[in-house]
């Protein structure tokens, strides 16, 4: 990994935008809003950059994207093989940014770092033949009794009989 600077040029004073943060707030982004696109990526490579089943991303014109503070606690990560740049906050790890040298007028960045509309709704999922079993595909939840906020799905008989036969 190396430290590096996104590049990006100011957006214009007339265009809206949608500002983000890491989670420690060490580094902070914004883009002009509407962003181009938002997708959901279920890729083993976001997977593993992200620790998640999948990641949510909103697409913004390069132009359009600035780092507004921390530019220096941005580390990289290339990956030569396959073109691709990952940026994370040297600090915390959040993710910062994604960046394919195919689409070098692009920076891809994750939906989660925004408290506010980025004006894209993800209606693409990438690599869906890489959805992992485990990841959840809106099943009913209940509340789970005795642990406030937290809910779970209960299993039916049938799922009971399927993960039981898997364990023997």
């Amino acid at each position: 990994m190396s430290k590096a600077a996104i590049v990006g040029k100011t957006p214009r004073a007339s265009e809206t935008s949608a500002a983000g943060q890491c989670l420690c707030g060490a580094v902070e982004i914004e883009i002009g809003v509407p962003a181009r696109w938002a997708w959901h990526d279920h890729s083993s490579a976001t997977r593993r950059a992200h620790g998640t089943a999948y990641a949510t991303y909103v697409g913004s014109w390069r132009r359009r994207f600035r780092v507004t503070k921390g530019r220096t606690k941005i580390t990289r990560f290339k990956d030569e093989a396959t073109g691709t740049t990952r940026s994370f906050c040297a600090r915390c790890g959040t993710p910062i940014a994604y960046e394919r040298s195919r689409s070098a007028h692009m920076v891809n960045v994750p939906r989660a770092l925004f408290s506010t509309r980025t004006g894209r709704e993800p209606r693409y999922h990438i690599a869906i033949d890489e959805l992992q079993d485990w990841t959840y595909l809106g099943e009913p939840l209940v509340p789970l009794k005795g642990f406030p906020g937290v809910v779970w799905e209960r299993p039916t008989a049938k799922k009971r009989r399927q993960t039981l036969g898997r364990l023997r």
